[in-house]
């Protein structure tokens, strides 16, 4: 399964982990066909380490504090899986602590410096297509939308 992640500064198209990370797949699937993730925004963009987006405090009109929200429930992180490794395009998601992740995910830039996530974070994908576009992100810039491939 693919998705093709629509931003302001283009698109990036995805390749799922879904033999290592089923249901942190499924859950990102979920939303993204439901619509959750149109109009959000990169609120956190840390130049050589990830680009982060997902939290919908971050859609026009909400009051709460970027980097905050979530879905209104959390998934158990997957880390035992062989692609668990936090490279350049590698997707993950975000979380406040172990078995706290639901809507918020990052993409990573480089290899540099994300060691440390690994088997921390859930690595649930890849960017395959578009990689640039990750390099051009900038705090702000909006998702537009998700289309995932079955």
């Amino acid at each position: 399964m693919e998705a093709i992640i629509k931003t302001n500064k283009g698109e990036m198209r995805v390749t799922f982990y879904e033999k290592d990370a089923p249901n942190t797949v499924a859950n990102f699937v979920k939303l993204a066909k439901s619509g959750y993730y149109n109009g959000l925004k990169w609120h956190r963009v840390l130049p050589d380490f990830v680009i982060q987006g997902g939290c919908p405090n971050t859609r026009e009109g909400e009051k709460g504090m970027p980097g905050t929200g979530g879905p209104g429930y959390k998934i158990d992180c997957e880390l035992t899986g062989d692609n668990q490794y936090h490279d350049r395009g590698v997707l993950s998601m975000a979380h406040a602590g172990r078995n706290t992740g639901g809507s918020q995910f990052f993409v990573c830039h480089s290899r540099n410096n994300t060691s440390h996530l690994d088997r921390n974070h859930t690595c649930f994908g890849k960017v395959t297509e578009g990689l640039d576009v990750i390099d051009d992100i900038r705090e702000g810039d909006s998702i537009d939308s998700i289309e995932v491939i079955d």
